[in-house]
């Protein structure tokens, strides 16, 4: 069995045992049956497309995605050596230039080695990212999650998953990171799969049959870095 398949096989697992748990969350489990499995492979290129998704919504951050891919290799190398009007026409903003350019800055120098991060625990791969101009705890926790395979990982920070939790919670306001951390409490150790499942119920709240088109990272309208 591959890597990627036996993180397929955790994730639903996981699920259905916090779906034993939680009765709001086997709501959820039940109506709309396990996340789909979104694992990347760990490197460059991912961290790339999570700085592309902040911010933005699943249509615009694949739009860009696919662009940059077609202007740029995207390697260290050759995004740090690309130019403003490449950037453009990927349709990259300034900060997400300047950011794009600081990771593979970083990379190259040998300030950031990617190789080491599977082997290191959660906290020492956030110190290790969030070094990085333009990397904060959401991005962090993006590649933790999906490309680390780290179910424990909670991105309380993300607005979908607070806004999934008023909903499936029946709470009257949006908590907030520090409110989601609490209520995720129980949730341990597969707190990454229960944000998963929350994402895949936001996406159907908002946009309904076509909630799983274009989405890889979990993208939201207003993500922070």
């Amino acid at each position: 069995m591959n890597g990627s398949m036996e993180h397929d096989d955790t994730l639903t697992s996981a699920v259905a045992e916090l779906s034993a748990r939680d009765p709001d969350l086997r709501a959820v489990y039940e109506r709309l049956g396990p996340p789909p499995s979104r694992r990347e492979s760990p490197g460059f290129a991912s961290l790339i497309r999570i700085l592309t998704a902040q911010q933005v919504s699943l249509a615009s951050a694949s739009a860009i995605w696919t662009r940059l891919n077609q202007v740029i290799e995207v390697t260290p190398q050759a995004i740090a050596g690309a130019s403003d009007e490449d950037f453009r026409a990927a349709g990259f903003s300034r900060p997400k230039v300047r950011y794009a350019r600081a990771l593979a800055d970083h990379i190259v120098s040998g300030r950031l080695d990617l190789g080491i991060l599977p082997d290191l625990p959660d906290d020492q791969v956030r110190v290790a990212l969030t070094a990085v101009p333009g990397i904060g705890r959401w991005t962090a926790d993006i590649y933790l999650l999906f490309c680390l395979g780290r179910l424990d990982t909670w991105p309380g920070g993300d607005l979908a998953i607070q806004e999934a939790l008023r909903d499936v919670k029946r709470l009257e306001a949006r908590p907030n990171e520090k409110q989601t951390r609490l209520l995720a409490e129980n949730w341990q150790p597969y707190r990454g799969a229960a944000a998963q499942l929350l994402w895949q119920h936001y996406r159907h709240l908002k946009f309904g049959n076509k909630s799983g088109e274009n989405a890889v990272f979990p993208v939201t309208d207003a993500t922070s870095p």
